[in-house]
Formats: C-alpha cells, structure tokens, sequence
C-alpha cells in the first residue's frame, strides 16, 4: 500500500473539493474543506465542506437531503485539491440540477 499523500491547505486552511459521480462520472460540483471537514468526511463517508460566504461547516444535504455518500477519496498531484467520488442521493446543485457546471461559456470566439 502507498503512503498516505501530504495535504496542502492554503493560506486560508482550505483545499478545493471536487465531488465527482461515481457512477458517471459526471463532475458534480467544487467546494472547499478545512481540516476539520475532511476528517468529518473521511469518518462519516459523507461530504461535509466548509461554507466560506457563511464562514461555517456544512454537511451536504443536511437541509436538501442530498447526500454525497463518499465511495473513495483521491489527492491530486500537488496534494491541494481532493476528488471525492461519490454516489449522490439527489441534484448536487442548490439549483436542482443534477451537477453545478451547466452553464457553457463560449470558446474560440472573440469576447467583449
């Protein structure tokens, strides 16, 4: 087995959080973890994330019932943004849709 990677929070104590379909592999939204979030995530295998508007720890789905249940945990390269690989039992996005990212921006053309 390797080594656990060396995490590297920033200089706000936060690592970015990309939670993925397990499933799918549809990239479902980013959020960001302190210390103590991810050690409540690693216990719980849920996502837990810590709000930087609301300057709080918030587990996911505690309002909306839709839980990030976490099937594996894995480090980038540089050990500063985590990819959990979840099973979602609703829409990751507080809009009701299935993930974040559904807004396309334009490529390859000239912008204002």
């Amino acid at each position: 087995m390797n080594p656990e990677p060396e995490l590297k929070f920033d200089e706000h104590g936060l690592l970015a959080a990309v939670a993925q379909d397990a499933a799918s592999g549809q990239v479902l939204m980013l959020a960001w973890m302190n210390a103590e979030a991810l050690r409540l995530t690693r216990q719980t295998r849920e996502a837990h994330f810590w709000s930087r508007s609301r300057q709080c720890l918030w587990h996911k789905g505690a309002t909306s019932g839709n839980v990030l249940h976490v099937v594996a945990m894995l480090a980038d390269c540089d050990g500063d943004t985590v990819l959990l690989r979840v099973n979602p039992t609703g829409p990751a996005c507080h809009t009701g849709r299935p993930a974040c990212f559904f807004q396309e921006l334009q490529i390859g053309q000239q912008l204002p």
